[in-house]
């Protein structure tokens, strides 16, 4: 089994408190990278998976949205 997948594999057992862990730490490595990092302040990092992930739901939300609605798509 990969690295990746035991980790998250082993996520859902954490505390609130592990996981707020896991995430200062994983914020500080994005900055100390200085890479995909879109938007940095002193509440948390923004990265480019995080706008994929964002635009993604977005444009599913959008399809949904047009699969209801016929009369939208002939405009």
């Amino acid at each position: 089994m990969s690295t990746v997948a035991e980790i998250t594999n082993t996520l859902s057992d954490l505390s609130m408190e592990e996981l707020q862990q896991i995430e200062r730490a994983l914020i500080s490595i994005y900055r100390q990278r200085k890479s995909g990092i879109i938007f940095d302040d002193s509440y948390g990092v923004w990265t480019e998976s995080d706008q994929v992930a964002v635009a993604d739901q977005a444009f599913m939300l959008m399809e949904e949205a047009e699969k209801k609605s016929p009369k939208a798509r002939k405009k």
